[in-house]
């Protein structure tokens, strides 16, 4: 969860963040959904929930976009990576660290608020495949303008900006792509296994890029230019993820409501269900909770080790890359425990264990006497996210109906994007004037009290009950888990 690690959470964890085709639909569907075909009119939708037709060829294709992604997915993680430890090393400020994320996750809130609609309204792989491009276009210029010899820091934080912007068009449509060909009994199993491949990425990329970084220092005159052969190997990896999606054909999920409403009723009627929906309320307030109070203070331990542990720049590398492969060894072995041994689990109980155990690392973070110390602590930290996004991204794949994840998944990607730079613009000015460490026990303190009335609130009893008894009827009838969660949420308020 360190700033390198954001794409993965939502984007892996999306993914995160964390962090997706052949044919149609033929996934269970509910109330509202219709057949893919193109001339449909949504007469499909009741015979697709009553059949629960696996979708033709689903591991194949699910098979080749996890390839195509992770590939994509690589180049990104090397620009995260050096341009973080660029500004960390060269820098070495709170502020400066700030802005690299307002500049970094802002405009992707911002993005994601019509991102969700055009997820639910057009074609999903042409959505993740156009921002992809101009992600990879914005790269290649930044290079190209640093190759003349103008390095303005600036010019970094523009491009992180178009860099955000595109994820907030396809964070919200990778997640709902996903469920659209995983059969809802898989969801689990393929969103662990996802996050274990992102992490085993996670793993070789800090290597990578340190060892990238460190010999462009020594070939050129160092500073930003050093960045230049990791700029071109993204653009690189994007021509490839690229590439391999087009050869996927995705379906678009259509309604018939769509030839008589416009984007902004869309984007009205979307904050209308999050609003009303009372988990999808709650799962929200818990995911800020985590974002402001764990991962915006985590993005500043990059900084904490290289003030905390000095090492001379050479060895701050070395050691910015070992804390993110500490990080990124646990993240995969959490998603492999995730996908073989707790795909049974309770998805609510994961979650809310999980988030209790990010406020204990965090005070073990702000306490580490060593650097060796502070690495295992930051292993825990990487083991621990799979057990909180998995279950998150699949409780919300079960309990939302498919005509409207795209705009669910976005407003999952606003709380994430606008919970990060709120929480930096907190915690980066003072990690100027007070120790990181200070801040991390902070946080985790408050995690445990935020996250302990989060649960003992009414609200949170009532979704947890709401959560067991989707659970129960998901595997056996996917379009029952929604209902299943509005009754559950609702009727103990009658």
């Amino acid at each position: 969860m360190t700033s390198a690690h954001d794409h993965e959470t939502t984007d892996a964890a999306g993914a995160a963040s964390p962090p997706p085709p052949t044919s149609p639909l033929g996934a269970p569907g509910v109330a509202g959904a219709v057949d893919a075909s193109p001339d449909s009119d949504g007469a499909g939708a009741g015979t697709a929930a009553e059949t629960k037709a696996d979708p033709p060829h689903w591991l194949r294709n699910v098979a080749l976009f996890l390839s195509g992604q992770t590939v994509s997915l690589f180049g990104s993680m090397l620009v995260q990576y050096a341009v973080f430890w660029y500004l960390t090393i060269t820098y070495q400020s709170g502020l400066v660290m700030t802005l690299a994320a307002v500049f970094g996750f802002l405009p992707q809130a911002i993005v994601s608020i019509f991102g969700g609609v055009w997820a639910d309204r057009h074609n999903r792989k042409f959505l993740i495949m156009g921002a992809d491009t101009v992600i990879a276009a914005s790269t290649l210029a930044l290079a190209l303008i640093m190759m003349t010899g103008y390095d303005e820091v600036w010019l970094i934080f523009a491009t992180l900006a178009i860099r955000s912007a595109g994820a907030g068009i396809q964070t919200p449509a990778m997640s709902a792509l996903i469920p659209q060909l995983v059969p809802t009994r898989n969801l689990i199993r393929i969103n662990g296994i996802n996050g274990s491949i992102q992490s085993a990425m996670a793993l070789l990329a800090p290597a990578a890029a340190g060892a990238l970084f460190a010999w462009a220092s020594a070939t050129s005159d160092g500073g930003a230019r050093s960045l230049l052969p990791i700029f071109f190997i993204d653009v690189v990896t994007a021509v490839i993820g690229v590439g391999i999606l087009a050869l996927i054909p995705v379906a678009t999920i259509r309604r018939a409501a769509d030839t008589h409403t416009g984007y902004f009723a869309d984007l009205v009627d979307g904050v209308r269900y999050v609003a009303h929906h009372a988990f999808v309320r709650w799962l929200l307030v818990l995911f800020a909770i985590i974002f402001l109070l764990t991962v915006a203070p985590s993005n500043l331990t990059p900084l904490m080790l290289v003030r905390s542990f000095p090492a001379g720049e050479e060895q701050d590398v070395i050691n910015l890359a070992v804390l993110e492969v500490a990080f990124s060894v646990g993240m995969m072995l959490g998603g492999i425990l995730v996908a073989s041994f707790f795909a049974k689990r309770s998805r609510i109980g994961l979650i809310v264990v999980s988030s209790l155990v990010f406020g204990a690392l965090s005070i073990g973070l702000g306490l580490s006497p060593s650097v060796w110390i502070f690495f295992g602590f930051m292993f825990l930290v990487g083991l621990a996210v799979p057990f909180f996004s998995t279950p998150s991204m699949t409780l919300l794949q079960e309990t939302v109906e498919p005509e409207r994840q795209g705009r669910v998944f976005g407003f999952v990607g606003i709380v994430m994007a606008v919970a990060m730079p709120i929480g930096m613009v907190a915690f980066g000015p003072l990690a100027d004037v007070m120790p990181i460490e200070v801040l991390l026990v902070a946080a985790g303190v408050l995690t445990f009290v935020v996250v302990g009335l989060a649960v003992w609130l009414p609200a949170g009893r009532r979704a947890i009950t709401a959560a067991r008894r989707a659970a129960e009827v998901a595997d056996h009838d996917p379009a029952a888990a929604a209902v299943a969660v509005e009754a559950e949420m609702h009727g103990k308020d009658v």
